[in-house]
């Protein structure tokens, strides 16, 4: 005949009855249900997170802190000379176009350029801030670096 699906059970001893609590005197678990007399962790409705310490002083406020972290520090987008070059030449090239080709994903502040690498061919830039080499660069092969104001920082 072979094997039935109602034949199927798992090897003697790999599967033990679940313990039920709370079932009277008679079952070995009752009246506490296996929680002991009363504290927390006899309540019902027990969450106590992975973090918590019993009360005591936590270790992250315990630990000594250092540095500062500025929270008006600008944020900005940075992009190099040499990423540069996929663009077309005597191209105008504003933050839309930036974020578009990929080389800017999210416009905080605004973008600065860097001078990092080399420029191949004259283009028209328009960035938040500008390195002094980088726009020197740009000038050198006839290109032009307008800076913007913050207040067109685009989101």
């Amino acid at each position: 005949m072979g094997l039935r699906l109602s034949d199927l059970a798992p090897a003697p001893g790999a599967k033990h009855k679940k313990k039920r609590v709370g079932r009277g005197p008679g079952s070995g678990h009752g009246k506490t249900a296996c929680k002991g007399h009363k504290g927390q962790k006899a309540r019902t409705g027990l969450e106590i997170p992975p973090w918590f310490e019993g009360g005591q002083m936590p270790l992250i406020r315990r630990a000594p802190k250092r540095g500062f972290n500025n929270k008006f520090r600008k944020k900005y987008a940075v992009v190099n000379l040499r990423d540069l070059n996929r663009f077309e030449p005597n191209s105008e090239i504003g933050p839309e176009e930036l974020k578009k080709a990929g080389l800017v994903k999210k416009i905080e502040t605004g973008i600065k350029l860097l001078a990092e690498g080399e420029l191949t061919h004259p283009l028209k830039l328009k960035v938040h801030k500008a390195s002094a080499a980088a726009i020197e660069k740009v000038k050198a092969l006839g290109g032009e670096v307008v800076l913007l104001s913050q207040s067109e920082a685009v989101q």
